[in-house]
């Protein structure tokens, strides 16, 4: 399909990465494109953790066992997109306990795009970034396959597909269920323990209400189910209509340094699609799909010490609904590939508070988060690109018209203009060089706006301006048979950023509570990303990759003195020695480690982290054609140590002034078999 050729100015991550969970393989200079995702993720179904550990550019904001969020150069929440399979698909959660990226399995994954920079026209919001994962597809022939995992700390899953079908439908039905225990840090310690080191002893606060009942302590750290289902119909030739549903169910989710925890967390994805190839000689490809989705998300004290104290019980009940509807034409003049379409969007966001144990509203004024914010996007998009030679350009352009509306505060109406061009120069069959320059531009969201604490504090701005990025890319690659390498540098200037700002507060009472935290900004975001692979022998490779960013405001915001950007992570880097001792078997031993995080917000909650270095080993070895047994140690020697940092644009765990904001250890050593069948 067209679009997977035309996300332009992305990282191609050229080097096969068999030690991380996701294998990259190039299709054009322009795209980063993943596949064999299901067949390489053996540790769990967290998307997160498998692209952070597989693209350069992207890093894991750690919020729990599963469920985590992802930034790209240093940007997350609505500066960048994800679709699933064409869908929109949004979380429910404030505070990011359910990130679009969540609501999609490894195991359902047949391929992921990803952008870097503002150069994706089609998807709403592309700021700075994007993910768009295409899930399987119904095969004509009947086939399947039946996967078990075990690990560390109680882990499990079971998951299985089946697929097949004749010349008029195909149907297809994946399932799977997945189980974890709390993991251990470094230190021996689970989530729990990591809460209870935070805080001393004795010590009555915020902190220590957060604390895991004695009861609960030792509970599960998820659990989670899904089902996608999907059927083709051929109706005529090269006419085709496509049917899919996707639910997640996901149960009683910890989140150690939040001061609440998942109840549940409830997804459902809906999509029908009508798709017409080769129309004529010059048409060809229509595409127009309407989608709906879903998520249902109450979290709440339940399981905290603080449950037990008068007003401690409290749940935050959020829901959120999204409709949309795309039209894609693709046309072929004269040698030009052109793209025309139009898209619209509708998202409801709904948040309610009550107490956790009575199921009474808070009381009144306290007890709406979110007010049914809804928020309507129409926008249309356009395309195109030719050849020239040993040029190859790329251009695109986007006009979005959107509104955010709200029960009881003002409305905020946003227009904007999106447009990039990329050129790419051969120089030979070995080298060639890129240039782009992008400019996009995202609305803030219903959280940003009009978002109200328990206290009945307003945290939300509702006078925000939209955000643009001006972005330029420049990158040079070499391929050749036995060394591939690529670097790309970029600098994105941000106008009206919009930024959490710790120090606007307010009181009620003699509490002091956030208010109007979210502000506009201008700041710069450069860097550079590298990606290399070495063939030593033909049965040796080496791989390699690396990311450096910078993130500084143009001025320190009001009441405060740091010009650093949060969340913008040090030099990291991975490189990897891969043995392939036999056909479809290979052994892989991988070091990842990053600096020390020494540029960050501090007086927006950030703090520094030291350097760290693990190292991973695993054994892909295929019994057969048809079964395949993974085994593998991660963090081989059981460091302790934290991948993402603590903005305070999420709501942590903090003791107040005495202690820092609490951090979360990502896991100790880590054992895990994965047995996969196939017919």
């Amino acid at each position: 399909m067209l679009y997977k050729k035309i996300i332009p100015l992305s990282l191609v991550v050229i080097a096969t990465l068999h030690a991380a969970e996701i294998e990259l393989i190039p299709i054009t200079v322009e795209s980063t494109v993943l596949t064999e995702v299901s067949e390489n993720a053996q540790i769990s179904a967290d998307l997160a953790q498998a692209l952070s550990g597989s693209v350069p550019s992207i890093d894991m904001n750690r919020r729990s066992g599963i469920a985590n969020d992802i930034l790209i150069r240093g940007q997350k929440r609505d500066n960048i997109s994800v679709e699933v399979d064409g869908t929109r698909v949004q979380g429910a959660c404030v505070n990011r306990m359910d990130p679009p990226i969540s609501h999609v399995l490894t195991s359902q994954i047949d391929e992921i795009i990803v952008t870097e920079g503002p150069y994706n026209v089609e998807a709403f919001g592309t700021l700075s970034g994007g993910v768009e994962i295409t899930t399987k597809k119904p095969t004509k022939e009947v086939a399947g396959e039946v996967d078990f995992g075990l690990g560390s700390w109680g882990y499990k899953k079971v998951g299985a597909t089946v697929s097949g079908g004749n010349d008029i439908i195909r149907l297809l039905v994946s399932a799977s269920y997945e189980n974890s225990d709390q993991y251990e840090d470094g230190d021996g310690n689970t989530i729990a323990d990591q809460i209870d080191n935070y805080v001393p002893a004795g010590v009555h606060n915020t902190a220590k209400d957060s604390r895991f009942e004695t009861s609960d302590r030792d509970m599960d750290a998820y659990t989670k189910k899904s089902i996608m289902t999907k059927m083709f119909i051929t109706l005529a030739d090269e006419h085709e209509l496509r049917f899919s549903y996707t639910a997640n169910r996901s149960d009683d989710v910890l989140y150690g340094n939040s001061k609440m925890d998942a109840d549940y967390d409830d997804s459902n994805i809906y999509s029908v699609e009508y798709n017409v190839d080769n129309l004529t000689n010059l048409y060809k490809n229509f595409n127009i799909q309407y989608y709906y989705t879903d998520v249902e998300h109450p979290m709440s004290t339940r399981y905290r010490v603080g449950a037990d104290y008068p007003g401690g019980a409290k749940t935050n009940h959020l829901t959120t609904h999204m409709k949309g509807l795309k039209l894609k034409n693709t046309l072929d003049l004269a040698g030009y590939k052109f793209l025309l379409g139009l898209d619209a969007s509708d998202r409801s966001w709904d948040g309610n508070y009550y107490n956790t144990k009575t199921h009474q509203a808070l009381p009144a004024g306290n007890s709406k988060s979110l007010d049914n914010a809804v928020t309507t996007n129409n926008a249309i998009f356009a395309k195109l690109e030719n050849t020239f030679g040993d040029f190859e350009v790329s251009t695109g352009a986007r006009y979005d018209n959107s509104r955010v509306v709200h029960d009881t505060l003002n409305s905020n109406t946003y227009n904007a203009l999106s447009a990039n061009l990329v050129s790419t120069y051969n120089i030979n069959s070995q080298n060639k060089v890129f240039l782009g320059y992008g400019v996009a531009s995202r609305i803030p969201d219903a959280r940003e706006l009009y978002f109200r604490g328990a206290m009945g504090n307003w945290q939300g701005t509702n006078n925000l301006k939209q955000t643009k990025n001006n972005e330029i890319d420049l990158g040079y690659e070499l391929n050749n048979d036995s060394f591939k390498v690529k670097v790309k540098t970029f600098y994105s200037m941000l106008e009206d950023y919009i930024y959490f700002n710790k120090s606007n507060t307010g009181k009620i009472g003699m509490m002091t509570v956030p208010e109007n935290s979210f502000e506009n900004i201008d700041a710069t975001i450069y860097g550079a990303e590298l990606t290399a692979s070495y063939f030593a022998t033909d049965d040796i490779s080496i791989d390699m990759g690396a990311s450096y960013k910078v993130g500084e405001k143009d001025e320190a915001m009001s009441n405060q003195d740091d010009k650093d950007l949060a969340d913008i992570a040090p030099l990291r880097g991975n490189i990897g020695v891969n043995y392939e001792y036999r056909n479809n078997s290979m052994a892989t031993v991988e070091v990842q480690a990053s600096d020390t995080w020494d540029k960050y917000d501090a007086d927006n909650g950030e703090q520094q982290l030291d350097k760290w270095a693990i190292l991973n080993m695993k054994v892909k070895h295929a019994v057969d054609k048809h079964t395949e047994i993974t085994i593998g140690i991660n963090n081989v020697f059981d460091e302790t140590y934290a991948v993402s940092n603590t903005y305070s644009d999420l709501t942590l765990l903090t003791g107040g002034s005495v202690y820092d904001i609490m951090l979360m250890n990502e896991a100790g050593r880590y054992f895990y078999t994965n047995l996969n069948f196939k017919f």
